[in-house]
Parts: C-alpha cells; sequence; structure tokens
C-alpha cells in the first residue's frame, strides 16, 4: 500500500510538461518523466485506504468509477515503493495487456476515485503505470514470451485497436493460432491513426506489435474485410471470428451549406495528419492542413482537443471550439461527490497550447452551427453560430439545449472539423458477416455476452459497446478473448 503515512509527508508531483510555445514546434510527446527515485516517492502516497476504489471500475450514475481493467494498483504502488520493479510489473501485467498505452492516453479513472483525492490529490497512479512498464521494456522484462503449448485452433480478429489487440494478445497466450486483419496501411486502429502523436508517439505501438508477432501472432494490413477481402474466406478458414472494428460512423452535423469545401470529420483530420508524418515527416503534403486559416472545431470532447492542438502544430491563423452545453464547474458539485467521476472543467493540453498562442481559451458554450457559408467557389468562408439554453421540452420533461432567438453572428473560417462523436459501427462489416445490430447500431449480442447472432462469430470493443475509452476496449477484448477460448475448447483458464 506504499508508506502508510506517505500521503501526509509528501506532496503529488507530476512530470514535467514542456512548455506550450516550445511543444507546438513538433509532434512529440511533451513530458519529461520523473527520476525514478522521485517515482518510487509518489507510489509511497498510495495510502492503505481499506476500500481501493482506484480499482473497482463500477459503474456509478453511468459512468465508471475506477479503472475498468481492475487492475491491481495499491499491489503495485507498494512494489514500486519499496523498488520491487520486476515484481511490480508482473503483478500490472495481470491485468493490463498494454499499460504503455494507457499511461499515456487514458483519462485515469483510477486517480478520480483515489481515496487520497477525496480530501487533497490523488495518487499520481497513471504515471506510476507509465514507471513501471516503461522499466520493464529498458530491462528485458516485457520481452516476447511465446506460448510453450499450441493449440489447433486457429482465429481471425477483424481490427487492429486496442480491443482487437487485447483478443489477439489473450487467445495466443492461451496457444492458439491468430492472425489479426486491419484495413489501413499500418496496424494499431485507433491507436495509431484516431490518437496524435503528441499523446502516443507511433514507435511505442511498434514496439508492443513486434513483442505480439515475435510471440506469434501475424498481422495481415490493407486487408479490408467486406471489401478485399470476403468474409466467406474468414469463416472457412478459421475456427472463430472476432469483429473488433471500431465505431467509426462519425456523427455529422447537419446545416445549410454542409456541402461547402473545407468541412471534414476530425478522425479524417487527424489520420491525414498522422500517416503524412509517418510517411514522410509532412514533407509530402498529403494531409488536411490548418495553415493560415481560421479553423472551428465543433465538439468539445478528446477528440476535439486532439484537434485544437493538431491545427496549432499546422500553423492555424484562430481557433474556436464550440461546445453545445453548459461550462462545467470548476469543482465538484454536491450531487457529483467522489467517487463518482468528476463533472468538472479541464483544460487538456491542445486549450493550454491555444491560450498560449492566442491569448484565450478557445472553447466557446453553448454555442452550434447555424449555417455553413460558401463563396462563389464553394468554399467555406464563414459560418453562422448560434446560441443555445436550456430548455425542458414539454412533451419528455427533458432538458434540451434550444437555440436563443436573436443571438445569431458570423465568423470568418475557412476550415472546420467536426468531432462530434460516433454513431456505431460501419454496416458494410456488419452486413458482410449478417450480423445484427441493435438501436444504437452496434453489433447486438445478450448482455454481458460476446457472441452475435452467427456462429462462431463473437465481437468486441466499440463495435460492441459504442465509443467509449482505450481502456474499456482493452477490458472488452479481454472479456471476449475468455468467452471465444471457452467455446472454442469448452472450458477457460484465461
Amino acid at each position: 500500500m506504499g508508506k502508510a503515512t506517505g500521503f501526509m509527508e509528501y506532496e503529488r508531483e507530476e512530470s514535467a510538461a514542456i512548455k506550450p510555445k516550445e511543444r507546438i514546434k513538433n509532434f512529440d510527446e511533451f513530458h519529461t518523466p520523473l527520476s525514478l527515485e522521485k517515482q518510487r516517492t509518489q507510489a509511497a502516497r498510495c495510502m492503505d485506504c481499506g476500500v481501493p476504489f482506484c480499482q473497482a471500475g463500477m459503474m456509478i450514475k453511468g459512468m465508471a468509477s475506477g479503472c475498468p481493467l481492475n487492475n491491481l494498483i495499491p499491489e503495485w504502488n507498494d512494489l514500486l515503493y519499496n523498488g520491487n520493479w520486476q515484481q511490480a510489473y508482473n503483478r500490472l501485467h495481470k491485468t493490463s495487456n498494454f499499460p504503455e498505452f494507457t499511461s499515456r492516453v487514458c483519462p485515469a479513472l483510477c486517480e478520480k476515485a483515489c481515496t487520497c483525492g477525496l480530501n487533497g490529490e490523488a495518487v499520481c497512479t497513471k504515471e506510476n503505470e507509465k514507471a513501471i512498464i516503461e522499466k520493464a521494456y529498458e530491462e528485458g522484462w516485457a520481452a516476447p514470451k511465446p506460448p510453450k503449448v499450441r493449440t489447433d485452433k486457429r482465429i481471425a480478429v477483424v481490427g487492429s485497436g486496442p480491443s482487437g489487440l487485447a483478443v489477439a494478445d489473450q487467445l495466443n497466450r492461451r496457444g492458439h493460432l491468430v492472425t489479426v486483419y486491419e484495413r489501413s496501411d499500418r496496424v494499431g486502429g485507433l491507436l495509431r491513426y484516431g490518437i496524435p502523436n503528441m499523446k502516443l508517439e507511433k514507435h511505442i505501438i511498434d514496439r508492443k506489435i513486434e513483442v505480439m508477432k515475435a510471440e506469434g501472432v501475424t498481422f495481415i494490413t490493407d486487408a479490408n474485410i467486406g471489401e478485399n477481402v470476403k468474409a466467406k474466406k474468414l469463416l472457412e478458414e478459421y475456427d472463430s471470428v472476432v469483429l473488433a472494428c471500431g465505431a467509426s460512423n462519425p456523427r455529422d452535423i447537419k446545416a445549410p451549406g454542409r456541402d461547402a469545401n473545407g468541412i471534414y470529420f476530425a478522425v479524417d483530420f487527424l489520420k491525414s495528419t498522422t500517416k503524412s508524418l509517418l510517411d514522410s515527416g509532412l514533407t509530402d503534403g498529403k494531409y488536411i492542413s490548418a495553415k493560415g486559416k481560421n479553423v472551428i472545431v465543433i465538439g468539445g470532447g478528446d477528440t476535439g482537443n486532439d484537434c485544437v492542438g493538431t491545427s496549432i502544430r499546422h500553423g492555424c491563423k484562430s481557433i474556436m471550439q464550440l461546445e453545445m452545453m453548459p461550462k462545467p464547474p470548476v469543482d465538484r458539485l454536491p450531487n457529483n461527490p467522489w467517487p463518482q467521476w468528476p463533472k468538472v472543467l479541464k483544460t487538456d493540453y491542445g486549450q493550454e497550447e491555444a491560450i498560449a498562442v492566442f491569448g484565450e481559451d478557445p472553447r466557446v458554450y453553448q454555442t452550434t452551427v447555424k449555417e455553413f457559408i460558401k463563396d462563389k467557389k464553394g468554399n467555406l468562408c464563414k459560418v453562422k453560430l448560434v446560441k443555445l439554453e436550456p430548455k425542458k421540452d414539454e412533451k419528455t420533461g427533458r432538458m434540451m439545449m434550444s437555440e436563443v432567438a436573436g443571438s445569431e453572428y458570423e465568423v470568418d473560417c475557412e476550415l472546420v472539423l467536426i468531432a462530434a462523436g460516433f454513431l456505431g459501427t460501419q454496416k458494410y462489416v456488419s452486413d458482410a458477416f449478417g450480423v445484427e445490430l441493435n438501436e444504437r447500431t452496434n453489433v447486438k449480442t445478450a448482455p454481458g455476452k460476446f457472441a452475435t447472432n452467427v456462429d462462431k462469430v463473437f465481437t468486441a470493443g466499440d463495435m460492441h459497446r459504442g465509443q467509449s475509452l482505450v481502456v474499456w476496449a482493452i477490458r472488452e477484448g479481454r472479456d471476449a478473448a475468455r468467452e471465444v477460448d471457452e467455446y472454442l475448447m469448452g472450458y477457460t483458464n484465461l
């Protein structure tokens, strides 16, 4: 549990971030890790709290509290504090396939439920996790460990995002022969092309993929199931198929002028930048550029923030981020007590950079697009915005955001990035396998299960639960692998 009195003796200390105006000069990760000794001191703050909500991963009022992977956080914090790095890695790896990913991109649900955070600063669990996994690679503890015994079962995993990789990793450990099909040119799915380099440098993904290859997992890229690879082929050649294709149908904004040139979905914008960066260091010009443009990002979530940070690195002229809902409070409200997820204002790296460069927060609350305005050539030149206010719907009794009469105004804009979330799986994949979808256009299964209506076809991740976090995708992949293993073998030890 760390040092019994550590949380009273030591203050929380996080890794230092490079200053915004300096870090926007490149697309590199920008935090300088603490020394190993300082990281051990941070682990000492993990208190003997009796009930470690940090690892609970339970749902409270529709939102997760604590780690969905049920990571054994107090255990590996204690091992880290005592300098037993290898055993700390062993305990971490017991529940988490990819701590190198979650320690970089997870919003740290564990820390939001940390008992220390009830009356002070939470334990730096996310950074402790990163220190452990990086030490494991440095010392060779995370080196390939191929299974000693193989079964004769063959599994195809469609999609190489976090859920697909987790399925593959688990089933390969079990001894099955796993092949992962990825429609893009590189492995990683959302991790590769949906998350910018500043949050997750792509050599981190490549490092883990090389380990998985050495352990026996086969990866096939440029394989778009339902397009250039037939679903029938997979059903004939494999004992089981797991669909982990994500929730990749972006939610659109329906407003007059939507057909203007200069309006893109966030995922296409981010992917184009990352692909060009990997292919040529952005020298090929094959990306959607924000350079010299007035940019509006529609959506206040993590993806919207990534669009802000990327646009600033391109050299945009100005940046505005629209959020339909009211501005969150700075501190928890009485109706949002610990250990619930805190519904409070968070200023992320992209917004920090916008404040540093342009002198103001890019977020504009209770506002949406009324009209996209085109010039004579069909190019976007302005956007008409309208203010919103919460009003109770007379029929349903629910609070809805409604337009404020007479509040419209226009702003110059040459590039709009839509980061309004996703609506479910792309239908051509589900149609290719004949799997049923639910009312939310996610693949339908029995509650808590992963088997579809088609024999030997399973699903996992965002394709199954809808748009969510990387950590939930990994949990889904682990649980789906267990169900697949039991289907194939009649029992499971996963």
